[in-house]
């Protein structure tokens, strides 16, 4: 069956949204999924569809300048949490639920602080309070140098990934992650990366945070050590911490299954 896709605009740009395969229903809960840096709506296809046809709306949008969406991409974090509360505005959703990997997770957090009771459960996936980048990775990402992207994939992808075995077979995590960031419009790396260094209100946003929130680790994340959330969990209201065996950063594409199962337990109990 071929994707249901949406096109909206959104600030006077066109933004392109999967639904999972189903049409979204303004009358559903909605589910927004948040893709992190340089990627696209890709990363959460299995995701999408389960949720899209166990009775939520599912948003899963390429973020501006992203994948088929136009635009340049936000500069700063709160900037691309003002687009998301855009996004919420243009489709009159209601009880909305976010989900967020990486830069995702930062822009859901500061999405679910401003709007308040009305986010009914976020989970943060591959996340930390202030995600750091180093220098010489955001340099090279800012020049467009190809070294970025292979950083990007040699810390993001978990040890156990990097060697293959995945369950589809000719599926090669690495490879597809690679490919996904080389096909990023030039620049957006390097400045989604940088909206990332530069938002230190991670701390600040959990503590405006009404709803409750997942936190989904993956034990062998280098890039967001799951050792960092745990001043995130004493600092939101209500919190549930899940951390995924030998799974890297890139927990949804690594392992699909037990991220839709973690992801399944919170959001439909």
């Amino acid at each position: 069956k071929s994707e249901i896709i949406m096109e909206l605009i959104i600030n006077n740009r066109k933004v392109f949204i999967a639904t999972g395969g189903k049409e979204f229903d303004a009358n559903k809960p909605a589910l927004i999924m948040l893709h992190g840096a340089g990627m696209d709506h890709t990363v959460w296809s299995m995701q999408a569809r389960y949720f899209a046809h166990h009775g939520f709306s599912v948003l899963n949008p390429d973020l501006p300048g992203h994948g088929r969406s136009d635009g340049l991409p936000p500069a700063s974090i709160p900037e691309y949490a003002n687009w998301v509360l855009g996004l919420i505005s243009e489709l009159g959703g209601h009880e909305i639920h976010l989900i967020g990997h990486s830069m995702g997770s930062l822009i859901a957090l500061a999405s679910s602080a401003s709007l308040g009771e009305k986010v009914v459960k976020q989970a943060l996936l591959g996340v930390l309070p202030h995600i750091q980048v180093h220098p010489n990775l955001l340099g090279a990402a800012q020049k467009n140098e190809h070294s970025a992207y292979e950083t990007v994939v040699g810390w993001g992808v978990g040890s156990k990934a990097q060697i293959g075995g995945n369950k589809a077979p000719g599926a090669w995590v690495s490879g597809t992650s690679m490919r996904l960031l080389e096909a990023s419009k030039p620049g957006v790396l390097g400045n989604d990366l940088n909206a990332c260094n530069n938002w230190e209100e991670g701390l600040e946003a959990c503590s405006n945070v009404l709803c409750p929130t997942l936190l989904l680790l993956g034990s062998n994340d280098k890039m967001t050590p799951p050792k960092g959330t745990k001043i995130m969990s004493e600092t939101l209201r209500e919190s549930t911490t899940i951390t995924l065996p030998d799974a890297g950063h890139m927990m949804m594409v690594e392992q699909p299954e037990q991220t839709l199962d973690a992801l399944i337990s919170f959001f439909e109990n």
